[in-house]
């Protein structure tokens, strides 16, 4: 492991990059380790979930202790407890699923991905971001 400080470089941009976007693992990390490190795509998702978990935490517990941002922890524990589920249930899929049409669906669900978030990145806000924005300009005048 000669090149280890790469790894630390790369983590270091995932985590400044996860915590900017929200964004995990799968848009980051599997790509690092695929492309960059040469790892299969399988073991590059695996390792994703494991370097991510810290870096998720760490990010999550910033955001929850800006009095600015409100972060609905119902909300997050329900998702999780369905997430939870999902990884089990994913895991077991992606064990009979070849490297090579897993390549290939992780890549059409980043491009979809990107197209969808590009192309509402020109409609209105979302009602929840657009009253959180009217509440926050009520009390930036008062």
């Amino acid at each position: 492991m000669e090149n280890w400080y790469l790894y630390i470089i790369a983590g270091l941009a995932a985590g400044i990059m996860s915590s900017l976007f929200g964004v995990g693992g799968g848009i980051l990390m599997v790509p690092i380790l695929a492309l960059g490190f040469s790892f299969g795509q399988k073991s590059a998702q695996g390792m994703s979930l494991f370097i991510m978990l810290p870096i998720a935490l760490a990010g999550a517990i910033r955001y929850k202790l800006n009095p600015n941002i409100p972060i609905n922890l119902t909300v997050c524990g329900l998702m999780a407890l369905g997430g939870i589920a999902g990884a089990m249930l994913g895991t077991h899929l992606v064990f009979n699923i070849s490297q090579v049409m897993l390549k290939r669906m992780f890549a059409v669900f980043i491009i979809i991905t990107g197209i969808h978030m590009f192309t509402k990145s020109f409609s209105k806000p979302a009602a929840k971001d657009l009253s959180q924005q009217v509440e926050k300009t009520k009390q930036d005048v008062s």
